[in-house]
C-alpha cells in the first residue's frame, strides 16, 4: 500500500509500498472523471499530473489529511500501479479493508456546488445530494460501508456532515440500515440478497466490478479476471 504525502512546499509525493501499514492515514472517496483527466500512478512518478482536473482533489485530500493532524493519505487513482496486474488484484481485494482501516475518509462529490452560507434550512445542498453520481457509483458502496468516520465535503472545501450526522438521508438514498452504515450490526447479519440489493441501482465502468466492488461487502477474496463478464464474476461471488 503506497501513500501520498503533501509537503510543506504543496508538492506531492508517493511513498514507498507498505506492505503491513501501521500510520494513521486519510483516504478519498470520489467518482472518476475521463480517465485522461485523472492524475495516475504514472503521471506522480514522472511529475506530469499537476495540468490535470482530478490534481484538486488530490491536493484537496491531502490539505483536508494536514488539517485533521494526519500526515499520509491514499487515493486510488494514482496509489496503485494498475499496469501491474497482480498490484491490481491485491488492491482490489484489500481496498475494503483499506478503507475500514482510514482515519478519516473524505468523500468529494464534485456535483454539488455551495456557497460558504450556514444556518439556510433547509440546506440548499440537499436535493443535489440526494441526486449525487456518488451514489450510483459501484465502487463507492463500501468507501460509505467500510470507513468508521466518512465525512462529506463540496468541491470548494464545506464539509456537509458525516456519516452519523447524516445517516437518516444516507439510509433513505441508499436503503441501507442505520445499523450497517454505523457497523452496529456486522454484515454478516444481513443475507446474501439483501447486500446485493444495495448495490443494485449502481454501476462500474468495467462489467466484473459490479461483483469485484462486493468482496469486501461479503469479506470473501477471489482471483480477478477481467473479460470474464458481469454475470460470471457475480456467480463466482456467489460460490465463494
Amino acid at each position: 500500500m503506497r501513500f501520498l504525502k503533501l509537503d510543506e512546499t504543496g508538492e506531492i509525493s508517493l511513498t514507498k509500498d507498505i506492505t503491513y501499514p501501521t500510520i494513521p492515514y486519510a483516504i478519498l472517496s470520489h467518482t472518476w472523471g475521463e480517465d485522461d483527466e485523472e492524475v495516475n500512478f504514472g503521471d506522480l512518478k514522472d511529475g506530469s499530473g499537476k495540468a490535470k482536473d482530478g490534481y484538486r482533489k488530490l491536493y484537496f485530500c491531502g490539505e483536508q489529511a494536514a488539517r485533521d493532524g494526519l500526515q499520509y493519505f491514499w487515493v486510488d487513482t494514482c496509489c496503485i500501479d494498475k499496469s501491474n496486474s497482480t498490484e491490481l488484484s491485491e488492491a482490489i481485494n484489500s481496498m475494503f479493508r483499506w478503507y475500514r482501516n482510514a482515519a478519516r475518509c473524505y468523500v468529494y462529490l464534485t456535483d454539488i456546488l455551495t456557497n460558504d452560507r450556514t444556518g439556510i434550512s433547509p440546506e440548499p445542498w440537499e436535493a443535489p445530494f440526494r441526486n449525487s453520481r456518488w451514489f450510483t457509483r459501484g465502487w463507492t458502496l463500501q468507501e460509505l460501508i467500510a470507513p468508521p468516520s466518512v465525512e462529506f465535503f463540496c468541491p470548494n472545501g464545506k464539509r456537509l456532515g458525516d456519516k452519523k450526522s447524516l445517516e437518516q438521508q444516507l439510509y433513505k438514498i441508499t436503503g441501507i440500515p442505520v445499523s450497517a452504515l454505523q457497523s452496529s450490526s456486522p454484515l454478516s447479519n444481513f443475507s446474501f440478497d439483501e447486500r446485493v440489493l444495495w448495490a443494485q441501482n449502481r454501476d462500474t465502468k468495467r462489467k466484473e466490478d459490479l461483483a469485484y466492488s462486493l468482496l469486501g461487502i461479503f469479506d470473501i477474496s477471489m482471483p480477478v479476471i477481467y473479460g470474464e463478464g458481469k454475470e460470471n464474476a457475480l456467480r463466482r461471488l456467489k460460490r465463494e
